[in-house]
């Protein structure tokens, strides 16, 4: 098993950008990991994952000295359908260690970043559980 470490979770839904970015450099959050499926279509401008690291989220985080990864295979395929959770959790039992692989080596303290305010409406706190029980990290939902 890898060494512990401790990682975050965050959903910018809601969140003033200035306000995000506060939370994050309060923690010492070194690079953000975006797991959401279609980061490049974004609500709010502030969190879109533009064509060029110069605008959107890349340049918020980067204003930070935070770093940006977005992870496309961690996304929430099954958000349309009516109990995604449990699909959700279903993959993850499945395939969970591959899907995670490009998180073991992020630079920490690293954050999952995705559109939910809260960790219990959205698919990162199953990543997170997965890092937590298959890893042995330890995880702070940022809410």
């Amino acid at each position: 098993m890898a060494e512990p470490r401790t990682f975050f979770t965050i959903g910018y839904g809601g969140r003033p950008p200035e306000e995000f970015v506060g939370l994050l450099a309060a923690r010492g959050v070194k690079m953000v990991a975006d797991v959401r499926i279609r980061p490049d279509r974004a609500s709010m401008g502030a969190y879109t994952k533009a064509r060029s690291p110069e605008k959107g989220i890349e340049k918020l985080l980067s204003a930070r000295g935070v770093g940006y990864q977005a992870v496309l295979e961690l996304g929430n395929v099954f958000l349309d359908r009516g109990d995604w959770q449990a699909d959700y959790r279903d993959l993850m039992s499945c395939a969970g260690d591959l899907l995670v692989a490009r998180l073991i080596d992020l630079p920490g303290p690293f954050c999952l970043l995705c559109a939910e305010k809260r960790a219990a409406d959205c698919h990162r706190r199953i990543i997170a559980d997965h890092l937590v029980e298959r890893r042995g990290w330890s995880v702070e939902h940022i809410e």
